[in-house]
């Protein structure tokens, strides 16, 4: 499945260890599609149901990254956002982590079919 390694990875200067294969390992895959849900929910606007610019910002201190510039902040969220609405809903946020890790890029197909399949998300 997973390796039991973590990795670096730079994304727009930002170094990150890529954990989630890791989550995916213990928590297994459905749990862990739960936990992304999960951590949708901490960083979205309640307001919008979507994870703006502005609760992004808010919430840097969560992720770990609150030395993050508004440029950096805006630069993240424009990852992510494959409508192009300046905000991510929770498929787009999901879609991103998995991007942001190349442990799971190989087995993601499976893993979101079988959320998908499950409703998980």
């Amino acid at each position: 499945m997973a390796e039991n390694r973590t990795n670096k990875n730079i994304t727009n200067g930002i170094v990150f260890e890529d954990f989630l294969p890791t989550m995916v390992e213990k928590l297994g895959e459905e749990g862990f599609m739960k936990e992304l849900c999960n951590g949708f929910r901490v960083l979205m606007d309640e307001q919008k149901g979507l994870i703006t610019f502005e609760s992004l910002k808010k919430n840097l201190e969560i992720l770990g990254l609150n030395g993050m510039s508004d440029e950096e902040v805006a630069e993240m969220l424009k990852e992510g956002d494959l409508d192009r609405d300046g905000c991510l809903n929770q498929m787009e946020f999901c879609v991103l982590m998995f991007r942001l890790s190349p442990g799971l890029m190989d087995s993601s197909r499976r893993w979101l079919q079988q959320a998908l399949a499950n409703r998980v998300i």
